[in-house]
C-alpha cells in the first residue's frame, strides 16, 4: 500500500539537473553582472517552476532541486561558525575527473549559527502543498573529506572535541529546520558507503583515522543532531559512493556496515544504491529492523537510458526476499546533480526516470 508520510513509495533523493535560466543567471552573477537580489529573484522563479514540474509527475515530497547551491555539502558545511570555505590544491577526484578545487576548513569552534538554509526551506514549503524535503550533508562529511589537516590544531587539539561540537551544531540545525515546519529532514552522507571500499579504507588508515572506529564516531554525532527532533519528524539518510558528473569514487557492498547503519545509527529511512554492481546484493537488507524503511535506488541518474520496468519490478522482488515490502520504496540511486554542473543526461530523460518510479511504485504498492 502506499504510504501518507515520507519516506513515500515513489521518492527521490534531491538534487535536480539546473535549468538553463538559473545556470546564465549564476554565471553572471560570478562575472559581477548581477546582484544578488536579482540572482536570487531568478532563483525564486525557476524553483517554482521546478516543484511544480514535481508535483505533475506525482510524486509526494518536493524539493528545491539544490538549485541555491554550487555543492551538495560544502554551500551547508561553510556557512557553520567556525568553518569557512577555501581554495585548495586539488579537487576531488573522481574515476577520470576533479571537482572545483574547493573545500571546507574548520578555522575557529565550531557553533550553529541562523543559516540560510533554514530560509531556502521556508520557500520551498510556501511553494507546495506537498510535503517539503531538505536535503543536508551530514555531519560526517566535515570530516571524511579533508580529515585532521583541514582542523586547526590549535582549536581542537583532540578530536573528540571536534565531534562534540560538531554534533552540538547540528543538534542546533535540525531544531531550526524543525521550528520553521520541516517534517522530512535528509541527511546525504558519502563515508558509510565509502567505508564498504577496501581503497577508502587504506586512505584512511593512511592519514591518521582508524577506518573500524570512524563508523561509530560517524554514528554518535548522528544521533546527538537528531536526538531532540520531534517525533513527526522523518529522519532519512542517502548513502552514496560518489557522483559528479556522471562518475563515481567508492565500489563496494554495504556488508560491512549494515548492522551498525541500521541498527546504531537513529534515522528512520535509508536511501542506497543498487543501480549497479559496485553496490553488491541485497542481502545487508536482512539487518533491517522493523520500524525503518530503505529506499531502494535502483535507477540510475547517472545515464539518461531508460530503465526497463520489468527489471526494476524483479530487483524489487529479489530485495523483498531479505526485507518485508511493506518496509521498502523507490528511488534514483542519488541526485541528478550533486554539484552544480549535474550529470550527463537531458532535462526529458531526468523528468522520465522519475515518472516511471511513481508508475513503477503504483504498480507495486498499489
Amino acid at each position: 500500500m502506499q504510504r501518507d508520510t515520507p519516506p513515500f513509495r515513489a521518492d527521490h533523493v534531491g538534487s535536480l539537473l539546473r535549468s538553463a535560466p538559473l545556470k546564465e543567471a549564476r554565471a553572471r552573477r560570478e562575472r559581477g553582472e548581477i546582484g544578488a537580489e536579482e540572482l536570487k529573484a531568478v532563483e525564486d522563479a525557476e524553483i517554482v517552476k521546478l516543484v511544480r514540474k514535481q508535483e505533475e509527475i506525482g510524486l509526494s515530497s518536493v524539493t528545491d532541486g539544490e538549485y541555491r547551491r554550487a555543492w551538495w555539502h560544502f554551500d551547508f558545511l561553510g556557512q557553520l561558525g567556525g568553518v569557512e570555505l577555501v581554495d585548495v590544491e586539488h579537487g576531488i577526484q573522481f574515476s577520470g575527473v576533479q571537482t572545483k578545487a574547493q573545500a571546507p576548513r574548520v578555522v575557529g569552534q565550531i557553533r550553529y549559527e541562523p543559516h540560510p538554509f533554514v530560509e531556502h526551506f521556508k520557500f520551498l514549503k510556501a511553494t507546495t502543498k506537498k510535503t517539503a524535503k531538505m536535503t543536508i550533508p551530514s555531519p560526517s562529511m566535515l570530516h571524511y573529506r579533508g580529515g585532521r589537516k583541514m582542523i586547526n590544531m590549535g582549536v581542537y587539539p583532540t578530536m573528540d572535541a571536534f565531534y562534540d561540537d560538531l554534533g552540538a551544531a547540528y543538534a542546533g540545525a535540525v531544531r531550526d529546520f524543525a521550528d520553521a515546519g520541516c517534517r522530512y529532514l535528509q541527511l546525504d552522507d558519502v563515508s558509510f558507503a565509502y567505508l564498504c571500499d577496501p581503497e577508502q579504507r587504506a586512505m584512511l588508515k593512511a592519514r591518521g583515522d582508524d577506518p573500524e572506529r570512524q563508523p561509530s564516531i560517524y554514528a554518535g554525532m548522528i544521533n546527538r543532531a537528531i536526538a531532540g527532533r520531534p517525533k513527526d519528524m522523518t529522519i532519512s539518510m542517502h548513502l552514496c559512493r560518489g557522483n559528479f558528473r556522471s562518475t563515481f569514487v567508492a565500489s563496494g557492498g554495504y556488508e560491512p556496515i549494515a548492522d551498525l547503519l541500521f541498527n546504531q545509527v537513529g534515522v528512520d529511512a535509508y536511501f542506497m544504491e543498487w543501480d549497479t554492481d559496485r553496490a553488491g546484493g541485497f542481502e545487508p537488507l536482512r539487518f533491517l529492523p522493523k520500524g525503518k524503511t530503505v529506499v531502494l535506488g535502483l535507477v540510475t541518474s547517472k545515464t539518461g537510458t531508460l530503465e526497463r520496468r520489468d527489471d526494476i519490478m524483479r530487483r524489487i522482488e529479489e530485495a523483498a526476499k531479505f526485507a518485508p515490502l511493506e518496509q521498502l520504496c523507490l528511488s534514483p540511486q542519488c541526485g541528478f546533480a550533486s554539484t552544480e554542473e549535474g550529470n550527463v543526461l537531458a532535462d526529458e530523460e531526468q523528468w522520465a526516470k522519475l515518472a516511471m518510479i511513481v508508475e513503477i511504485s503504483r504498480q507495486v504498492w498499489g
